[in-house]
């Protein structure tokens, strides 16, 4: 961490940091492995522990609160609570950072939000990073009772009213056409003196919310080609708004394994010894990205820890 409470995962001129999204908590069949069906709670201790130990930035945790029948094939149903999840985590780890990638903030009153989450940092010891999103499932907002349609907007307002809501001040105000409050105290306050907000999304409205609101922006699957459009439109938009605090620009990678697999981990997966890794890697820095988010493919908890071990021990050090 730096002086003032938050680790310099931003910071200008930083080494690219490299984090990663939990498996087990989300189970969508776009990504998780088969072992996972029947994994649990020990498992992902375990997997948080080798983050923790082999220098990962973060580890993340999804949000959804339930899944309609017609996306259930697709989606699956496993989607553990993001603050549940990560306080959990947080308990058995020491310094890697707890990311909501992303928090549907926009489901929730900002007082419940600002709640959940800075009680989360303040138990963590300021090691909170919210990353927020406007959700895409639209019964989930039916059946809470918010406006599908007006997501985006009710999100930009989120994000305004959580600045206030997560601040240093105990009473915390914020007056706009959604939300209305003052004169409510909430504490504890968060750890940090500034959590970190992180922006999802990848459409021209993401974008320009993670430019002019956020302190990070998170895409949500822009290949390599997209990206240095992308990322000159945040600079863009930054300079045309004024924006000059720091600003963490993020990527997910193609999936990974470190060395030679002995079985099919597919054509898209990024292999080999680790110089090779980093240097494919290292693309990424070279287009004016901070952090990375990588995920490595397993037969099991014990390869993927192991995976994470020798991305730590052997790739993360050529970054």
């Amino acid at each position: 961490m730096n002086g003032t409470g938050e680790h310099e995962v931003n910071g200008a001129g930083a080494s690219l940091r490299y984090g990663m999204q939990l498996p087990v908590q989300s189970q969508s069949t776009l990504y998780a492995e088969p072992w996972e069906a029947d994994a649990g709670p020990e498992d992902l201790v375990e997997i948080a522990r080798a983050a923790d130990r082999a220098g990962f930035a973060y580890i993340a945790s999804c949000d959804h609160v339930a899944i309609p029948r017609r996306l259930a094939d697709a989606m699956g149903t496993v989607w553990y609570d993001p603050v549940a999840t990560l306080a959990f985590l947080a308990g058995v780890t020491e310094r890697v950072r707890l990311l909501s990638h992303v928090a549907i903030v926009g489901l929730r009153h900002p007082l419940l939000t600002a709640k959940q989450y800075a009680t989360l940092d303040h138990l963590a010891g300021g090691r909170l990073i919210l990353g927020v999103g406007a959700g895409h499932v639209r019964e989930e907002f039916e059946v809470l009772g918010v406006d599908f349609e007006r997501r985006g907007a009710v999100l930009d307002e989120c994000v305004d009213a959580l600045r206030a809501a997560l601040g240093p001040d105990e009473f915390p105000a914020h007056h706009g056409k959604a939300y209305d409050f003052e004169d409510l105290g909430q504490r504890p306050r968060p750890a940090q003196a500034r959590v970190p907000l992180w922006v999802g999304g990848s459409s021209p409205a993401a974008v320009r919310r993670a430019a002019v609101r956020g302190d990070g922006w998170l895409p949500q699957g822009d290949p390599r080609d997209r990206l240095p459009g992308q990322i000159a439109r945040l600079r863009r938009l930054r300079e045309e708004a004024g924006v000059t605090e720091p600003f963490t620009v993020g990527a997910i990678t193609e999936p990974l394994y470190v060395g030679e697999p002995a079985w099919d981990v597919g054509r898209r997966t990024l292999s080999g010894p680790p110089e090779a890794l980093a240097e494919s890697l290292r693309g990424y820095a070279a287009m004016g990205v901070d952090q990375i988010q990588v995920r490595f493919r397993s037969r099991g908890r014990a390869e993927l820890t192991d995976q994470i071990g020798e991305f730590g021990e052997r790739v993360a050090p050529l970054l």
